[in-house]
């Protein structure tokens, strides 16, 4: 379902606020702003709403990982290990499943956008002036809006860096890697962060060699330690090859392989490579020159507390203002943008923000790492549960993984809840309800009574774990 509501064109068309990008940054700022009584209108380049989020990044992606993770438990069941000749599959193929939960999503978004009466216009957008976007129709029309505010929640895209031919058959970003029609064998991921770690996994999942190139000295940094190494340890024992502090030099493409030269001398021959080496804000061509806003190298706009720009009318939220770069968090930021813009006083910028990671297992955290406490001088200690003890996990088979849970000697108080394996995503959510309540102790979770079984009981055993260890 695609909605394109009838809107009565004129010479030119009034909103309060005008929103450019449908996908969670611009859908948060619309729907709070049209709650809020204003004449909304939002503006998206594709036919379909939903932005990248829906139809390049976190749905496609994940999506896949799902079906990849499904084929990895249907295979270390010895019930299920002649599923067919899965080993074959393209990626469009694996990826059937995910076109209709976009499908679905896009309807479900529309039906959103038709409720609260938000006109949309598909189409590239021009800012002309500080209260005037002209949109350039696919058909050619040329649509003019006036506005009073403007909220630009364009997102991003993968960053090309100069000397890489990403028209190239064999030579991906995060968004093309989607298209990949052609059976492979052995892929190049260049770049550890998040996206290439998730990649790392879904392929080694396919039974691909993967080799993982990281510029940085570990995987991940800026997690806890130990939930780093866990997942360094588990990409290994899996069979991608991972080489830290490596630099691109120069790719060689052929028809049918690739070569990637490093600065250390390595050689790496492989059918594909993936470039997941940062993004790049879609700023380009709006014609932000015009408002005297001006974006940094990666494209990306500066906001204050309130997602403002520094032009006082205009305001920028997802990933077009970098850090987190997390749908979870772009709806929030333009959610917060819309309070502002509507006159909602002590409106807290969006902070707590929990990591989703969605390798194979997940990974998900939630406060303070062990590095930062220790450098804080903050007297903690620490609660473990193994999933390999769970029974919820062993009747799963999902017995990799660990929920850590970091807290206050003295008080209690939680300050960190670390966890890798299935479902991470979801556990997380139960220790960060309890750190963000009144009542913030570890004891909750040894007062609570939890459903068994269930891998919620990870909090009961962590907890009773970090008791122990007190003296």
């Amino acid at each position: 379902m695609s909605r394109k509501k009838e809107v009565i064109r004129g010479s030119f068309s009034q909103y309060d606020a005008i929103v450019l990008g449908s996908g969670p940054a611009g859908e948060g700022a619309a729907m709070k702003l049209t709650k809020s009584g204003k004449r909304v209108a939002i503006v998206d380049m594709r036919g379909q709403l939903g932005g990248n989020c829906t139809h390049v990044g976190t749905i496609p992606s994940k999506a896949l990982r799902q079906t990849v993770s499904s084929i990895m438990r249907y295979q270390r069941d010895p019930m299920f290990q002649k599923v067919g000749e899965w080993k074959n599959f393209t990626m469009k193929q694996v990826l059937s499943h995910a076109h209709r939960v976009i499908q679905k999503q896009v309807a479900t978004h529309s039906r959103f956008y038709d409720r609260n009466n938000i006109d949309v216009f598909y189409g590239r957008a021009y800012i002309q002036d500080k209260n005037t976007v002209v949109v350039f129709t696919p058909d050619g029309v040329k649509e003019t809006i006036l506005f009073t505010e403007l909220v630009i929640a364009t997102g991003s895209r993968p960053y090309h860096p100069q000397g890489l031919d990403f028209n190239h058959p064999r030579v991906f970003d995060s968004d093309k890697i989607l298209d990949l029609d052609y059976t492979i064998k052995k892929i190049i991921i260049y770049g550890a962060g998040v996206i290439g770690c998730e990649y790392a996994s879904i392929f080694i999942g396919l039974n691909h060699k993967v080799d993982l190139i990281n510029t940085q000295p570990k995987l991940l940094s800026y997690l806890d330690a130990e939930i780093s190494d866990a997942l360094s340890y588990h990409l290994r024992e899996q069979g991608v090859l991972i080489r830290h502090n490596e630099q691109i030099d120069h790719l060689e493409t052929a028809d049918d392989y690739v070569i990637l030269y490093l600065q250390s001398g390595k050689k790496i021959k492989a059918d594909a490579i993936l470039w997941c080496n940062g993004r790049s804000g879609n700023t380009d061509g709006l014609g932000l020159e015009n408002v005297g806003l001006t974006p940094n190298s990666r494209g990306q706009l500066s906001v204050n507390d309130q997602y403002q720009t520094s032009v006082e009318h205009i305001y920028a939220a997802g990933d077009v203002v970098g850090w987190p770069s997390l749908a979870s968090a772009a709806y929030d930021q333009g959610r917060c943008a819309g309070s502002n813009m509507s006159g909602e006083e002590n409106v807290k910028p969006v902070t707590d923000i929990p990591t989703g990671i969605y390798t194979i297992p997940e990974i998900s955290c939630f406060g303070k790492s062990e590095q930062e406490l220790t450098e804080e001088k903050v007297p903690y200690e620490v609660g473990q549960s193994s999933f390999r003890h769970l029974a919820r996990a062993q009747i799963t088979g999902d017995t990799v993984g660990e929920l850590k849970i970091l807290f206050h000697r003295d008080s209690l108080e939680i300050l960190g809840i670390h966890c890798f394996g299935n479902n991470a995503a979801e556990i997380i959510h139960i220790g960060q309800a309890i750190m963000q309540s009144q009542n913030n102790s570890l004891k909750y979770f040894v007062e609570t009574t939890f459903n068994y079984p269930t891998m919620a009981e990870a909090y009961r055993v962590a907890a009773l774990n970090g008791l122990n260890r007190l003296f």
